[in-house]
């Protein structure tokens, strides 16, 4: 049984007993292999049941009553051993991805982004995430405190999703600060034109601070490193490069504070200025787009077709640098482990 790499994944994988709960979550190569875990899923909606993967119980119905349902027949168990090693896994896997936040970019490292964000946000805070790699950094770096919501798109790479969930949680909960992540390609797609509705609107909240963060590298980014990965391709510029926009600017434009970030210095300090300010604010940050939003384990054949891709890519200069260690170290590291 594996003990390395990061822990949610480990204990998914190597449990004996997996609970799903109204969970949709499409990408089944990360949950147990068919039958090595006996499986119990609850949902709403009957069509999802067994989809993913193959359930023992099948349970038809709300969540929360469900789960109310099953409590009484849940026993705690003496031996702590399983949660004591899990909790060791997921330690280990923070402090790996602070060394990986923290590690030098051109210019800010997007990684750095969410982690500064993250332990400055209040109790209370609502986060929402686009689709892309800033879900990557959405889902990996931000470390999400009791009190707090968090609402990603819940279809598969479903763009332009942040901005309208964010302006949606205001008006559900005006007394609470929102916070939208957004890359650069679904800012130019449709939420841009979102910043119009909140500067219409921002006055009705009794709390103002709405903060857009746009990731701002030039790039359509998940799809670059799907391609690099998946397919061994080198990065596609007739694809993939998208116009440089000032969103700090037009914010400003339309009545909104904005803030640019071009070091990462700067961020914490930025972080702050956006959660104090009396309106709502664009933070806008000029991020590295060869940061790989690479997954806790590698196979073999995603890092040949990586390292295929890079020997043709024009922009891999750094990434062979920088990442190509990473994902020679975690194939060794899941080669050695099994």
């Amino acid at each position: 049984m594996r003990q390395d790499g990061a822990g949610e994944q480990w204990a998914m994988q190597g449990c004996d007993t997996l609970l799903m709960v109204g969970t949709g979550f499409p990408w089944s190569e990360f949950l147990p292999k068919d039958g090595a875990a006996r499986a119990v899923q609850i949902d709403i909606e009957a069509s999802m049941l067994s989809l993913r993967y193959p359930a023992d119980v099948n349970l038809h119905g709300d969540a929360a009553d469900t789960l109310k349902a099953l409590l009484p027949l849940i026993q705690r168990k003496d031996d702590r051993g399983w949660l004591k090693t899990v909790e060791a896994n997921v330690a280990a896997w923070w402090e790996k991805l602070e060394g990986r936040a923290k590690a030098d970019a051109n210019p800010v490292n997007p990684q750095r982004v969410v982690w500064e964000m993250s332990p400055l946000l209040p109790a209370n805070a609502i986060v929402t995430s686009d689709s892309g790699s800033c879900a990557n950094w959405y889902a990996r770096d931000y470390r999400v405190k009791r009190g707090q919501m968090a609402s990603l798109s819940g279809g598969l790479a479903s763009m332009g999703a942040a901005v309208p969930y964010a302006i949606g949680a205001k008006f559900a909960h005006p007394d609470r600060p929102v916070i939208a992540l957004v890359g650069d390609g679904a800012m130019q797609m449709n939420n841009m034109a979102e910043l119009i509705t909140i500067a219409k609107y921002y006055e009705r909240w009794g709390d103002k601070r709405l903060v857009t963060c746009v990731f701002n590298n030039g790039d359509l980014n998940e799809v670059t490193w799907e391609q690099r990965v998946m397919n061994g391709n080198p990065r596609f510029d007739a694809s993939q490069d998208i116009p440089d926009v000032r969103y700090s600017k037009f914010a400003q434009l339309i009545g909104l504070k904005g803030i640019c970030v071009d070091d990462p210095k700067d961020l914490a300090a930025a972080w702050k200025e956006a959660l104090s300010a009396d309106r709502p604010t664009v933070l806008e940050v000029k991020t590295d787009p060869e940061i790989a939003p690479l997954p806790p384990h590698i196979s073999f054949k995603q890092a040949k077709k990586f390292m295929f891709a890079m020997t043709k890519d024009e922009d891999a200069g750094h990434v062979i640098r920088d990442t190509a260690r990473q994902v020679i170290n975690a194939v060794l590291h899941n080669e050695d482990a099994d």
